[in-house]
This record gives C-alpha cells, sequence and structure tokens, in this order.
C-alpha cells in the first residue's frame, strides 16, 4: 500500500479512521472535534479511563513504548491516521507504520525529531541556523556537574523526553546540580537518562505560537499567546501575547523555518523567548499545545479543530480572534483515587467565562486537572477573571 499523497488529501472521503497515541486532555478535546465530522477515533494510553478514553469510539491500554503492543492495536484497527499527543512512544514503530501506506502526523520523521529536545534543538541550531539558548546534554551526574559549570549559573535543567515540564528546573548554584539531575531522572519520559542543560535567557515574555502547516495550502498562524510557568508546567495563558508586529513577523519566520524542514502536517506548538531584542527559539510540539487551551474561548476555530482540519485537508478560510482571552489551570492539592468538583455553579457565573474539568481518574499535588476561559476587553482582565473562575474551584 503507498502512502497517500498531499493531493489525495483534498478529496479524502469522510469518515476516516483517527489513531489518537495519548488520551490526555489536549487528546480528548482533539476526539471531540474529528467525531463532530463524524471520524471514528480509537484513543490509546497507558492506564485506563483516560480523559480521551472517554470521548472515544474504541480505546486501548498498552504501553506506548513498546513495539509489539502499538503493532497489535494498530492491527486490531487499522487506523487511516495515527496522530500521537504524547512524547513517551517508540517512534521508529511509527516508521514501520508510514512505510505500510499509514498516515503519521506530521510524519513519522517529524514526530521522532521532536519527541526529544535534542533532535528538535540540533536541527534548529544546528542545521537551521536559528537562533536557541545555550545548549549542552548530561547523561550522568558528572557530566551534569561540569556542563552545568561550562554553561553558568543560573541555567535551566530538562529531561531530553517529557512533557508539561515534568522534570525541568533552575539551577542557581553548583550546590543545587545533584537535587535538579534526581528531579529531571524521576520526570523523564522514556527509557533515557539524558538531560539538556540550557542558558538562562531573561526574557520579557515567553509566548507559544500555534502554527498550521498544511498539505494544499500555506502555513497559517494563530495569534501569538503569552504564557506563565511555575515548576515547568503553564500555569495561565493569554491571547493576544502583545509583542510588537515586527517580532511577531520574526517569529512567524522561524517557525516556519523549522516546521517546513519537519515536513507533513498538522498544528505545531512552537515555543519562543521574547527578550527586549531578540527572538529566541525554545522548543516545538508536532501538535496541540497545553497553553493553547484558550483558543477553546478566543478563537473562531481552536487548536484542536485547526489540527484536524489540516490533518485531513480541510479548508481554513480564516483564524479569526474573537476577543482578547485567558486561560488558567486548575490544579489538585493531594493525592486521591476519587475526584469531586466544588463550587462549580459559582464558578461559572460571570459572563464570558467556561470551564473544562478534564475527567482523570484520580489527582496528586500539582496535577492539572482543569481549565478555567474566559474573554473580555483586554488580557489584563481576561487573566483576572480566568484566575478568579480557577480559584473558585476546589477538588474533594
Amino acid at each position: 500500500m503507498q502512502k497517500r499523497s498531499p493531493n489525495i488529501m483534498k478529496n479524502l472521503q469522510l469518515p476516516q479512521k483517527i489513531m489518537l497515541l495519548g488520551a490526555g486532555e489536549l487528546g480528548k478535546e482533539f476526539v471531540i472535534a474529528a467525531q463532530r465530522l463524524g471520524n471514528f477515533v480509537i484513543a490509546v494510553d497507558r492506564y485506563a479511563n483516560a480523559p480521551a478514553m472517554q470521548v472515544a469510539d474504541a480505546f486501548e491500554v498498552i504501553s506506548m513504548l513498546s513495539g509489539d503492543d502499538l503493532e497489535r492495536v494498530v492491527q486490531q484497527y487499522q487506523p487511516d491516521f495515527i496522530v500521537p499527543e504524547i512524547e513517551a512512544i517508540r517512534t521508529e514503530k511509527l516508521a514501520e507504520f508510514e512505510q505500510r501506506g499509514i498516515t503519521v502526523i506530521p510524519t513519522a520523521s517529524a514526530t521522532n525529531y521532536t519527541m526529544n529536545r535534542d533532535r528538535i534543538r540540533e536541527l534548529a541550531a544546528e542545521e537551521l541556523g536559528i537562533r536557541t539558548a545555550k545548549y549542552a546534554y548530561a547523561s550522568n551526574l558528572e557530566e551534569f556537574a561540569q556542563v552545568s559549570a561550562n554553561i553558568g549559573f543560573p541555567n535551566v535543567v530538562k529531561p531530553v523526553m517529557s512533557s508539561s515540564g515534568k522534570g525541568q528546573s533552575v539551577v542557581n548554584s553548583a550546590s543545587e546540580t545533584e537535587k535538579a539531575w534526581e528531579y529531571a531522572i524521576a520526570g523523564a519520559r522514556g527509557d533515557t537518562q539524558k538531560i539538556i542543560v540550557e542558558e538562562f535567557i531573561d526574557f520579557e515574555i515567553e509566548i507559544t505560537l500555534m502554527t498550521v502547516k498544511q498539505w494544499n495550502a500555506p502555513t497559517i498562524f494563530c495569534p501569538p499567546i503569552g504564557h506563565r510557568q511555575e515548576r515547568g508546567d503553564y500555569q495561565e495563558s493569554w491571547q493576544p501575547a502583545g509583542i510588537s508586529p515586527k517580532k511577531i513577523r520574526e517569529a512567524e519566520a522561524i517557525a516556519k523555518k523549522v516546521t517546513d524542514a519537519l515536513g507533513g502536517a498538522g498544528i505545531f506548538g512552537v515555543e519562543f523567548f521574547i527578550t527586549q531584542d531578540e527572538v529566541i527559539f525554545s522548543e516545538l510540539s508536532p501538535r496541540p499545545h497545553d497553553t493553547g487551551m484558550v483558543t477553546l474561548i478566543s478563537q473562531n476555530l481552536n487548536e484542536f479543530e485547526l489540527h484536524l482540519r489540516a490533518i485531513l485537508g480541510l479548508p481554513i478560510p480564516k483564524i479569526e480572534l474573537f476577543a482578547p482571552a485567558a486561560s488558567a489551570v486548575i490544579l489538585a492539592e493531594k493525592q486521591a483515587d476519587k475526584i469531586g468538583f466544588n463550587n462549580v455553579a459559582e464558578a461559572l457565573t460571570e459572563a464570558d467565562t467556561d470551564l473544562r474539568l478534564f475527567g482523570k481518574p484520580d489527582s496528586r499535588p500539582y496535577r492539572r486537572m482543569g481549565v478555567a476561559l474566559a474573554k473580555a476587553e483586554n488580557t489584563d482582565l481576561a487573566r483576572e477573571k480566568a484566575a478568579r473562575v480557577a480559584n473558585k474551584i476546589s477538588l474533594s
């Protein structure tokens, strides 16, 4: 079976069978978008009752690092598309599926690149000549201490494979390296013990540029999204980010350069540090981005609908920002096997607000359990409103 060409995507018949690898809250919204156009979705993850499984047509619980498990579910369902939503996947197996004619999003090669911070950083900095933070790798504590001293303090430490900021920390002195190493390894996904040490960038704002790469049409962009992190994980995001048109154009040019090199189609969350003088490439995710959940209230087509349309080769006539908007996360405070949300009615009393409660089967400290969304006259007011809504929700 030959891989389908982009031209075939122009007249693709619906429904299509889509296998989603990773069934978290982002996957849940993607499933909803896909089913609105009648598609059949199989949600796959390592644990039962994951959010996207609750709305999918079918689901499977497997280790996605197991090539045999992946082979079994692909043979069982024979999907038209495989859409990764997390990093911890046996990516060489995706290349086999692609060779058999299954469309892997954005491509098997691009997925392999972007599942690891080392590969995407090397592509950007060394092959494409894009400005990034200075960086080095370490595979043990002794190497980490050495490269950390070479880069200087403070620096930022991350596992080369992780998600949602897990394992990320700022190291202010040599005395903190052992603790940072242990935290990074504990937060790593997959079977690697490699970390990346980065120069600390004193930025004015950190943004995500949602970049939509299409099979048969030009690459297009959502208005940039500002975001704030704690413990390496996003806490709030707002749109538009409020940076100059010149810096937006610079970010768009860099995002297009990187996504053109990766190929395929779909939405990419491209992150940048914006300083007074520079636009600095940070990271890239080849799928909807957690900071992009603000688009659930801010845009005519949210990031999940854009991802689906790009994947299926459907037209995207325009991306319209309805109003300045913001999102604020709802975090768990403790470990619990049964989740209840309190004060939902009170939280929804404010106009131009909304909630997404993810339906995760259990909680742990700082686990993201939901998100509050708000629109307002400007982003400052939207951020305040989203934070008020989020703070009204408590878990029991």
